[in-house]
Formats: structure tokens, sequence, C-alpha cells
């Protein structure tokens, strides 16, 4: 039977948060603990009481905060704690495994700090644990990250140098709202000067971060992952339209948020967006849904979906001569509205 925290973990979670966030006030520290502002001041009590320096101040800008010059305790893990991060590790870095390799250094002294019973357990699960590299994988430099991570937190303006997917690179000042992470890459969400417009940069391509003096102000409603996945889809090379033969709700969980934005058209749905890689687009995620569309509108994206059309049917044997060869010509129906089911 699972319990809550043990005082003592919580005292330790008291300490965090106080070292993370100095002038935390008794509500906020309660907010953050699950626990009533009394407990959380019981909480404060046992750091104290443990010789750890705590100061209040009272006042409107007042609040709890770590006395100058506190030798804080090493950090302690359970063991569940400790099997996860070095789970989360090896699922993003399956490179890991290798002592030898950058992450992989970090990760062994993290197993050498942990305790004798805790420490077997991790080495374990890192020592018999097989990774197959992801072939969709992108180094993202840490100290690019970083750099962009500490303009965010400073809302300062940056300049970067980005290399493209075809290998051209260009520069850009931007002003960097959000650092997110999606399905293991990593994004930088922000308002470009170049462009006039917010965009999304893969970070694995910024090659240089500079930051300037210029200071700016984010959005007072972003939502940094809502905003991202709103962005993915436009702002492409290919401009696409694509019309449902279903209704919004049925097509809806098919869609992914980079293929554009779908809205309901009577007992239809149209789905508008831009791609970079039509190919791609046609099949990886069309060729997904199950339900029947049209291209109207992306010759390259009609082409796409054409080709894809001409493989599967090249894949069926001839039926009382219903499909055509390989090499036939595609019905005007393929060449010009691309249907699919």
């Amino acid at each position: 039977m699972r319990t809550g925290p043990s005082p003592t973990a919580r005292a330790i979670r008291t300490l965090e948060i106080l070292r993370e966030r100095p002038g935390v006030t008794a509500d906020q520290l309660a907010a953050a603990l699950g626990v009533t502002e009394r407990a959380a001041r019981r909480y404060v009590g046992i750091l104290r009481e443990a010789g750890i320096e705590v100061e209040s101040v009272r006042g409107p800008y007042g609040g709890y905060r770590l006395g100058r010059g506190t030798r804080l305790p090493p950090v302690v893990f359970t063991q569940e704690q400790a099997l996860g991060l070095v789970m989360a590790v090896l699922d993003g870095q399956p490179a890991a495994i290798d002592p030898d390799d950058p992450i992989g250094v970090a990760l062994s002294k993290v197993i050498r700090a942990l305790p004798d019973s805790v420490g077997r357990q991790a080495a374990a699960l890192r020592g018999y644990a097989s990774a197959t590299p992801d072939r969709h994988a992108a180094h993202t430099d840490p100290a690019i990250t970083n750099a962009l991570v500490t303009a965010v937190a400073d809302r300062r303006r940056v300049a970067i140098t980005y290399r493209g997917e075809s290998g051209g690179q260009y520069d850009a000042e931007v002003d960097p709202w959000a650092v997110v992470v999606r399905h293991r890459r990593w994004y930088l969400l922000c308002h470009s000067h170049r462009a006039d417009a917010v965009r999304t940069y893969r970070i694995d391509r910024v090659r240089a971060v500079r930051q300037l003096p210029h200071g700016f102000i984010p959005p007072d409603d972003l939502e940094p992952v809502a905003a991202l996945e709103a962005h993915l889809g436009v702002g492409w090379q290919y401009p696409t339209r694509v019309v449902f033969h279903a209704p919004q709700e049925r097509v809806a969980p098919w869609i992914r948020p980079p293929m554009g934005r779908l809205t309901p058209a009577g007992d239809r749905c149209v789905l508008v967006g831009s791609t970079r890689n039509p190919a791609m687009y046609a099949q990886e995620w069309l060729a997904v849904v199950p339900f029947g569309f049209t291209v109207e509108k992306g010759p390259e994206l009609r082409a796409a979906v054409a080709t894809v059309a001409a493989r599967f049917s090249a894949a069926l044997p001839p039926a009382s001569g219903s499909l055509p060869p390989v090499n036939a010509p595609l019905p005007p129906s393929a060449s010009g509205s691309a249907t699919g089911d």
C-alpha cells in the first residue's frame, strides 16, 4: 500500500524549493508541497533544527530564502527515482550505454554517487540493457541549448545561425519565447524579426547563438507546447489543402498538429497547412488516415499522393486486367484530385 511522502522527504523537497525559488511565500510553499501552510512552516522548522539557515522576510516582497553561504546536503535518490533517471537517459540517449560516451561518462558519475544498494540496481539496469540507435535521432548541442534557455529566462533577443534541411545556412534575430521538447526533438519557439512572424526552429540545426542587448516581453497568454504544435504546420514551402469525406470529430484523432489546422465543413472537414516534404506528408501521414479524402491544393502533394497510390496498386496482382501496369499513365482522378481511402 502506497503512502504519502515521509516528513523527511517533504523536508528535503522544502529545501529544494527554497534553493530553486528564493523568496517563496508560505502559501506558495504549501501549494508546492501539497500541504497546509501550518505544515509547510513545520518543514521549514525541521530544516532549521537540522542546522540549515532559513531566513524569513516579512512584507509584500518577503518570503523564505536560504541564508547566504548555506552548504546544501548531497542530492538523495530513492531506488525508484534512480532507476527512472537511468531509464530516461538511456531512452533519450541510447549511446549512454557506452561508458566512454560523453553522456555515458556523466551517467557513470551519477551511478557511482548513489548509495550502494541503489547504485547496484542502477548499474545492473544499465549493464544488462541494450539499445538500438534511433535513425531519426538528432544531436542537440548542450551548450547551444543552454544559451537559448538562458536567453529565454533573461528575456533577451538572440542572433542565431541556422542550417536548413537543404544544408544552407542563414542568420536571424529572434525573441526566444520558449524551449520545447517534442518527440525527443528540441525546438525553439520564438518571434523571428527576419520573417516578422512566429517561428519554430529545431535546436539541433542551430549552429551558433549570440545574445543581444535588446529585451522582449513574451505574449501574456503564451502556452509553449500548444503554440509549437500550432506553428509546426505553417510557414513551410509547399501549401496543402485536403478535404476529408468524414466529419471533423471522426477525423481529428488521426491528424497530427504539424499537418495543419482542421476545420469542419458540413458533413466533411478541411485540413489546411503546409509542408517541406510532400512525400513524407503523403505516405506517412495521409496514408494512415482511414477516411476518403481529396487533395484540393498543392500540386506537389497531389503528385506525392499519386505516387503512393501507384505503388500500392502495383503491389496487387492483376485481376481481369482491371489494374494498369506499373508504368502506365495515371488516370485523371489520381493526377488531378488525388483521392484516397
